[in-house]
Order: structure tokens, then C-alpha cells, then sequence
């Protein structure tokens, strides 16, 4: 087994959390003690949980040369997203990623770069089974190893990345009153069996089955004596996980129902599906930076106001570029990714450029792009059009630099002042090209200046 790269922090986002494990925040173990005793016992017995991703499959189905779980998905392989959603579960204290020898240099770099952490290597086996068997093996606890043997123990595939907290956290809790539990959902097609002729033999009753999906989860203990018994024949042709431990442990696996995200990347077209729901999932809050001793009749407050009124499903907040910077701070924290920076009768670009100073220090571009909008209100009768253009054309300039850091930068322009109708229109016009860059992200529109 190889211990991966140290890495930093991953996002933390809002969700149930399995205190008291052994792996989580020592902060949230502290908290114990101020709660009620009975709470706090129950917590305090909480298992230890470790994950198994096998990641050694060569995405056949796929197509492609690349293996699918290091395809890219908003520029970042996608094994690195499903890592993300398990880094994210403070309770799961060892991920164990088993990789061919060929991709276990490219895994390293993975975890290196998107500061992946609780990640070890491990090299994965010619088939499904063999490399979770080989996972398994890193975890049960020898005194060499830097890994402790958990209580219970998921297995996962690296190419689901939309997995949920809560999920997880169903599976785990029936695998340690039951043994073993698995994710299922219902068959959306029915299932056929042909004769040798290639003729309809059979079908199943589509409403007595279920499909088998990730997570699983089982007493390691479980699990471990099901793949040291398993015969040559399962660990070469097997793919279900909660058949070995009927078959080798007599361990009837509790089912679990599963969300509609569960679903496995397998072809091509699933790449810019995944894509199309992360891209939507990070377009679901706008920062608006100006400055905030304006008062309440600044046009930025308007471009504000009919941002909500258009976007009403997207949380629409507000910072200020002050000296502390606190508030851009704190949202920076929640894991904001869309910024709009509103210039008001200027054409000079040193507000944007302070906010892509705080972006860049804060490395939030790290795992997923961040979009930053330059809106510039100008007054084109007292501002030569020229020396206008002129100054706004060093967008280009920022841009070309930021992309290199993940940051996708571009301008818009709002002539003001202008009537009340033709100045509405202009914000609306403004709102929907802002909403369009933040939803699609297009690298294609880095630099370019837009008009409203």
C-alpha cells in the first residue's frame, strides 16, 4: 500500500454528520460533552468507518483510451468528484483507492493537486472483485500499515460521484445491525432472459426486483472472510458484493432505497450529464461585490434586486470589498463560486481586480471554475467612447492570467443613466446574460465583453 500525497482541506457542505467516529473533527468529538449523557453515549459508539473505491476499470463501455474514471468532468477527472463526496463525510476516516500500477502516478497527482485528503493507494487487481479484496486487505489492520481496521466498512465506485451523506449514513447503520446493506433502486427496464436461439425465453416481473446499486456497506469483519473464502471463479467473473457475503457467510444484506443520483458514469454521454448536474449545482448562489456604503438608491442595489426577481431559485447574496474583507470572506467559506463585481461610472477595472486577488489567496478555484462577472455602468455622453474601450479592453489582459487559476472571467456593460423603462429592460437584459455565464460556464467567453 502506498499512502497518498498530504493534501489540504475538501469543501465542507451543510448535511447530517456521524459524530463521535473515530477519523472525524476532534472539535465535533469535544462537543460530546456538552451534550446529554444518553445522547453522548449513544454517539460515543458510533463505528469506525473506512471506504473501498475500486478504480481499476479501463471504461471499455466508454470508448475511450482514457479509463472513465480520469475522463475529465468540468476540467477535473471524475474519480476526483466521487473522492470529494466522501471526503465531505467528517465520520469515513480512511478512503483506500486501489489503481493500476500504470495510473498509480496519475492518482498521486490527483490527490496532490485537488488536495485530496484521508486518501491511501493501494494497487488494484484484474477484476472488480480482486481489487476490492485488495483494499480490503490495506485495512485490516496489520501492525506495518498506517491503517486501523474499521468496524464497518463501504464499498463504492469511483465512477458514482453524486453519492449523499445520507445515504452513506443509511447503509452503515443497517450494515452494523444487520452485516451487510446495499443502495437499490427500481428497474426502469424490463429484464429479459433470450433462449440460445435468440429468441424471448422469459421475463421477470419488473415490480419483484430491484436494481443493485453503490453504496455498500458491511461489518469488515463480514466482508473480509466472505473475499478469503470466495472461490477463483467469483473473484474473476463476481460483481455483486452482497452475494459474497450471502453465499460465503450466510449474511442476508438489508436493502436500502436509494436517491435517483446514485446512477453509474458508463458511457460517454454520461460525462456531459455529470457535468450539466455539477454545473448546475454550483450555479445556485451569486455573489454581488460593490461597495456598501452606497446607499439604498445605488444602481448595483437594482441590478441586485432584479437578479432576484429573475433568479428566484438561486440564493443571491452581497459583500463588500472593505479592508478586512470579512463578508467576501465568509462567503468565500460557504463555498460560493459566483461572483459579479459591479463598477459604477467607471471604466477602470480595480474593483475586479481586488476581488481576483481575495479569489486567487483563497484557492476556492481549486476544484471547481469560478465565474466572475465585471459590470461596468458607464455614462457614454461624458465618457469617450475611445478611452471607454480602451481601459475595458484590459479585461482581456486579467483574464488570459486568471483562467490559469481556474477563474473564468468576462465583462459586461449597462449604459446608466438612462429612463426607468429603458434602464429596466437594460438590468433584465443584464441579469439573464449573467445567469447564462454562470449556468454554462463556457470557457469560449473568457475575455469577451458583453453589453446589456
Amino acid at each position: 500500500m502506498e499512502p497518498a500525497p498530504p493534501g489540504g482541506s475538501g469543501p465542507a457542505e451543510p448535511g447530517p454528520r456521524l459524530r463521535g467516529l473515530r477519523g472525524a473533527d476532534p472539535a465535533a468529538s469535544a462537543s460530546l460533552l456538552s451534550r446529554a449523557p444518553a445522547e453522548a453515549a449513544l454517539q460515543l459508539r458510533a463505528p469506525a468507518v473506512a471506504a473501498v473505491l475500486p478504480a481499476g476499470g479501463s471504461g471499455e463501455r466508454m470508448g475511450v483510451r482514457t479509463p472513465k474514471q480520469f475522463c475529465p468532468v468540468l476540467e477535473r477527472p471524475l474519480i476526483s468528484h466521487t473522492l470529494q463526496a466522501l471526503e465531505r463525510v467528517c465520520w469515513i476516516k480512511d478512503i483506500v483507492v486501489a489503481v493500476t500500477s500504470e495510473n498509480m502516478e496519475a492518482m498521486k497527482g490527483i490527490i496532490q493537486r485537488y488536495q485530496h485528503k484521508r486518501i491511501s493507494l493501494v494497487e488494484a487487481g484484474v477484476t472488480r472483485h480482486r481489487s476490492i479484496f485488495s483494499g480490503l486487505r490495506a485495512l485490516e489492520g496489520q501492525p506495518d500499515s498506517q491503517l486501523s481496521k474499521p468496524d464497518v466498512v463501504i464499498i463504492h465506485d469511483a465512477v458514482r460521484p453524486f453519492v449523499e451523506e445520507d445515504v452513506l449514513l443509511k447503509v452503515v447503520t443497517a450494515a452494523k445491525e444487520h452485516g451487510a446493506a446495499g443502495a437499490i433502486r427500481p428497474l426502469v427496464s424490463t429484464v429479459i432472459s433470450p433462449s440460445a436461439d435468440g429468441c424471448l425465453d422469459h421475463s421477470l416481473e419488473r415490480a419483484e426486483h430491484r436494481a443493485s446499486e453503490m453504496p455498500q456497506a458491511f461489518l469488515f469483519d463480514v466482508i473480509y472472510e466472505a473475499y478469503q473464502q470466495c472461490s477463483d471463479y467469483d473473484l474473476d467473473f463476481g460483481t455483486e458484493c452482497l452475494h459474497l457475503a450471502l453465499k460465503y457467510c450466510h449474511v442476508k444484506a438489508k436493502l436500502v432505497e436509494g436517491s435517483p443520483d446514485l446512477w453509474k458514469v458508463t458511457y460517454k454521454r454520461d460525462l456531459y450529464a455529470a457535468e450539466s448536474i455539477i454545473k448546475e449545482r454550483i450555479s445556485q448562489q451569486i455573489c454581488i461585490v460593490m461597495d456598501t456604503k452606497e446607499d439604498e438608491e445605488h444602481v448595483g442595489h437594482h441590478l441586485e434586486e432584479m437578479l432576484k426577481n429573475e433568479l428566484n431559485h438561486v440564493k443571491i447574496t452581497s459583500g463588500a470589498l472593505s479592508h478586512t474583507g470579512r463578508d467576501l470572506q465568509q462567503i468565500i467559506l460557504e463555498q460560493c463560486y459566483n461572483f459579479v463585481c459591479v463598477n459604477v461610472m467607471t471604466s477602470e477595472l480595480e474593483e475586479t481586480q481586488k476581488l481576483l486577488d481575495v479569489l486567487k489567496e483563497s484557492n476556492l478555484s481549486i476544484l471547481y471554475p469560478v465565474v466572475v462577472i465585471s459590470v461596468h455602468f458607464l455614462d457614454y455622453k461624458s465618457v469617450p467612447f475611445g478611452q471607454k474601450m480602451e481601459n475595458l479592453m484590459q479585461i482581456r489582459e486579467f483574464a488570459k492570467e486568471v483562467k490559469k487559476r481556474n477563474i473564468l472571467l468576462c465583462g459586461l456593460i449597462i449604459y446608466y443613466p438612462q429612463d426607468e423603462q429603458n434602464l429596466q429592460d437594460s438590468l433584465r437584459q443584464g441579469a439573464t446574460i449573467i445567469a447564462t455565464l454562470i449556468k454554462e460556464r463556457n470557457s469560449g467567453l473568457v475575455g469577451q465583453l458583453l453589453v446589456a
